[in-house]
């Protein structure tokens, strides 16, 4: 039953050293605020799970708060690569992460196989792929009633999901608007999961085909504005493009990496993010 908390206390609770966590959003509503909290207590040896890693695993990586990243592409949108998860990768910097590399559809089928509580996904994928050649948790399986062939991948279970919504009522139910991705997979298929919102509201006045996570299904909720910036969350702030192109910058040397974020994560905290967006608000 979801309990109405900070965000400190959240992943104080929620989150240890060593768990595997996802922290999902696509496009819009990506869980920084409760990343940057991540770091602040010093959480290390992480197995992260995500779709898309883009700044926000970059800076987790960057810190040395990764062991295992398992993802399907790692891009920061608009620009390029991630410069520090290639730098890990390349050169051991601050050490060497260890990544599993799958399919958009592949992670989509195994958040979906998690929150069902099956052991695999199975999925038509990966033909004339060459992934399997360095994933040995792609494999294949024969269809017992058409003789075909199929991919099969680990349903993904994460210890913690994280996710940003727009809305949560006193009940402890989550609205999600505009892209959901696959949020709600993540979260039904993870032990724990904490919810930061744009705005907890007595109705959520929510359309017949909203995604509304039941109270049930989350551990805890925290009200941090700006909780997804520099992505964007859909009915509050637009995306903040100038920095994920500045971040291309920022993250291309290490003691410029490392200095940006003793200033702007280490030393800040979650109720800042609603001071950055406020010139997006009014742009909007």
């Amino acid at each position: 039953m979801a309990h109405f908390m900070t965000l400190p206390e959240a992943v104080a609770q929620n989150l240890n050293s060593g768990d595997t966590a996802a922290f999902e959003g696509f496009t819009h509503l990506i869980p920084h605020a409760a990343a940057h909290e991540a770091l602040r207590q010093r959480i290390k040896d992480l197995t992260l799970v995500r779709m898309t890693p883009d700044l926000v695993y970059d800076q987790m990586i960057g810190m040395g708060a990764v062991r295992k990243l398992i993802f399907s592409y790692a891009g920061n949108p608009g620009v390029g690569l991630l410069r520090r998860l290639r730098d890990s990768v390349e050169n051991g910097w601050p050490h060497r992460v260890e990544i599993e590399e799958h399919s958009h559809a592949a992670m989509a089928n195994a958040y979906e196989a998690g929150a069902a509580g099956l052991p695999f996904a199975v999925l038509r994928g990966y033909k004339g792929a060459e992934l399997a050649r360095v994933n040995p948790n792609i494999k294949s399986v024969t269809c017992p009633f058409t003789g075909e062939v199929l991919a099969a991948v680990p349903a993904i279970r994460p210890d913690v999901t994280f996710i940003h919504a727009q809305k949560a009522d006193r009940k402890g139910n989550v609205l999600i608007e505009g892209i959901v991705g696959v949020q709600k997979e993540a979260v039904l298929a993870a032990k724990r999961a904490v919810v930061t919102v744009e705005e907890i509201v007595d109705d959520l006045s929510a359309h017949p085909n909203a995604c509304v996570l039941p109270g049930w299904t989350v551990s805890a909720i925290c009200l941090v504005p700006g909780g997804a910036h520099p992505s964007y969350a859909h009915g509050y702030y637009p995306r903040d493009n100038a920095s994920y192109i500045a971040w291309d910058r920022i993250a291309a040397d290490r003691d410029t990496f490392l200095a940006w974020m003793k200033d702007n994560v280490l030393d800040a905290r979650p109720e800042d993010f609603a001071g950055r967006i406020s010139h997006l608000r009014s742009a909007a």
